[in-house]
This record gives C-alpha cells, structure tokens and sequence, in this order.
C-alpha cells in the first residue's frame, strides 16, 4: 500500500525515504500521530540523554499508532523537531539503533529541522507522523 519513490539516477537515502505514495483502498484509515518528545506515559522525563529521549518518543507513537489499529510499517510521513541539530548528528548511531528496535526497517519519507525551542524544557526532540493504514488491518 506504501510505495517508496526513488528516482533510479539518485544516491539511495540512508535511514529515511525521499518520497513515498500511499495507493488508498476503499477503508483505508489516515491516522495523525502528534509531536511526541521524551517523556513516558505520565508525563514525565526519565532522561536528558538525546537518544534515549528519540527512543521514548518513538515507543509514544508506536502506542499511539496502537490505539488506531496502525503498526510502525504504516506510517508514510516523519518530521523530527530538533533542538541541538550537532547533538543530534552527534547522536545518529545511537538513534538507528533505537529506531531499527522500535519501528524497525521501514524508511518513511522523512524531515528534520533544528527549532530554537520545544514547549517542554526538557524535551530535545519532538517527532510527528502520518500513518496510512491498509483496510485489512
């Protein structure tokens, strides 16, 4: 249901898809993940360690995807919100492998960019997601 595109002239991407199209069926579902950051369930940070906060953001979204019936492979669409763009570069193979554990070897076409700020002061990244899900699951 997800096609990644890729023109056959360009370098494959590393870790994220340049493009993807989602072919809709009839009771197909689009799920709207909101910025998720580093903290659990309650609200609460249990790191200041950038990776570790990637990881806590990832697990938000994977059971945020949980209640819509989605799993990781569904979604089509990531944008990362940084605020320290060399921590995170710093951080990038900490943050694969947490990525590779958490939603796996699904590339979604994705973005980064470096913010002056998060709401939470204590949040270094916030993550959103756009999820097609198929209408058999």
């Amino acid at each position: 249901m997800l096609k990644t595109l890729q023109p056959p002239d360009w370098a494959a991407p590393k870790g994220y898809a340049n493009g993807i199209m989602a072919e809709m069926q009839v009771g197909s579902r689009l799920i709207f993940v909101g910025g998720q950051i580093g903290w659990n369930g309650q609200c609460k940070f249990e790191t200041d360690d950038f990776a570790l906060q990637v990881a806590q953001a990832l697990r938000n979204i994977v059971a945020v995807l949980e209640q819509g019936g989605a799993r990781p492979e569904h979604i089509a669409r990531m944008t990362w919100y940084v605020k320290d763009k060399a921590e995170y570069v710093g951080a990038y193979k900490a943050i694969g492998q947490h990525y590779r554990d958490i939603v796996g070897r699904h590339f979604p076409a994705m973005t980064a960019v470096e913010v002056a700020d998060l709401v939470e002061p204590r949040a270094k990244v916030e993550i959103e997601v756009t999820v097609v899900v198929p209408p058999t699951v």
